[in-house]
């Protein structure tokens, strides 16, 4: 396992970081097959695990909370909120009312007295960044988040946070999580731009595309009741699902880039996320499994990197900056909903 420096914190991670989307009912994942997830990842030279207070609930956390009891310090602990946790009209966003209770909540569940990495789930356009910012701060000052960074934030307000940081001295983002896979190459336009300016670590999601670069999906093909896109609903199966008319165009990429991996000798899954190593912007990729076997198979690619030549045919495939599918962005900007670009007469 490779470890680099996030951002310029000096703080060492694994450049596969663990995922916990699986523990709990999201995933069917009990608390003694999580327990051997993790001790595999950790076997396996991972020393990053992410969550998030909205992963089945708040059953992953608490599932974290157990299974790393006398061993807290063995792990950097990753969290993120601000998705709905309930119905309530506060119980979600990047106010200071919610993030404080969001954070609390967060160190009750995982059962520790601080959060290395806070992450923000997305943007919130409805509270001003400087707020945000503000009670973060307080809750690095009270030693309950040790880093803060963001999620599925546009370059923009990647720049917007930095400014507003450095302009009222006070805590500053140091990574950003964001999708990133061969077939969605979105932020290589400009996000992975302004966090290399701002000298942030970047935490790259769905590195396989939700599964489809595992190659086990086909055009028109019935899925098996237990796979990601018969046990999921909405966006996340739409991106999987074989019979969607709009993944056409990905299946004949994928059987384009599954040539390349049988001339390089390697599998189809390790050549995407050797894909996601060899961007200098990334600093890891989150990897999740439902099953001990597929974590294993995973890991074994963790020291392949790309020669210059496959870099240059995976390009001619799908150029750089450009995604094949824009519900693998993860989130759509408030500012192209209807109210938001038209005069409503």
């Amino acid at each position: 396992m490779e470890y680099r420096v996030l951002g310029r914190t000096g703080l060492k991670v694994s450049s596969f970081v663990l995922g916990t989307g699986t523990f709990g009912f999201w995933g069917n994942n009990t608390e003694k097959e999580s327990a051997l997830i993790l001790e595999e990842a950790l076997a396996g030279g991972i020393n990053l695990i992410d969550t998030a207070d909205v992963y089945s609930s708040g059953e992953s956390e608490e599932i974290l909370g157990e299974i790393l009891k006398g061993r807290r310090q063995d792990v950097i602990l990753a969290t993120k909120g601000g998705l709905p946790m309930g119905s309530g009209q506060n119980q979600s966003g990047n106010s200071k009312f919610w993030i404080k209770r969001a954070v609390e909540d967060s160190l009750r569940r995982l059962q520790t007295d601080y959060i290395d990495l806070y992450h923000l789930h997305q943007p919130d356009l409805d509270t001003d960044i400087e707020e945000t910012l503000g009670v973060l701060t307080d809750l690095v000052s009270e030693g309950k988040i040790r880093y803060i960074g963001t999620s599925n934030f546009q370059a923009w307000q990647v720049t917007e946070a930095q400014w507003t940081s450095e302009r009222k001295n006070i805590a500053r983002f140091v990574s950003e999580q964001a999708p990133y896979s061969i077939l969605n190459r979105s932020i290589e336009f400009d996000l992975l731009a302004a966090t290399a300016k701002y000298g942030m670590g970047v935490l790259v999601w769905s590195p396989l595309s939700g599964g489809l670069l595992t190659g086990k999906y086909r055009l028109g093909e019935v899925v098996s009741s237990n796979s990601r896109a018969a046990t999921f609903s909405g966006r996340l199966k739409s991106i999987v699902d074989p019979i969607r008319e709009e993944n056409r165009t990905k299946f004949e990429v994928i059987a384009k880039l599954q040539i390349l991996a049988d001339e390089a000798g390697l599998t189809l899954p390790h050549l995407a996320m050797a894909f996601t190593q060899s961007h200098p912007s990334i600093t890891s990729a989150i990897i999740g499994a439902r099953t001990i076997e597929q974590l294993r198979e995973t890991l074994k690619g963790s020291g392949i990197r790309l020669s210059t030549d496959l870099l240059d045919a995976i390009d001619t495939i799908v150029p750089p900056g450009v995604t094949l599918d824009a519900m693998e962005k993860g989130w759509t900007p408030d500012w192209l909903q209807a109210d938001k670009r038209r005069i409503l007469r």
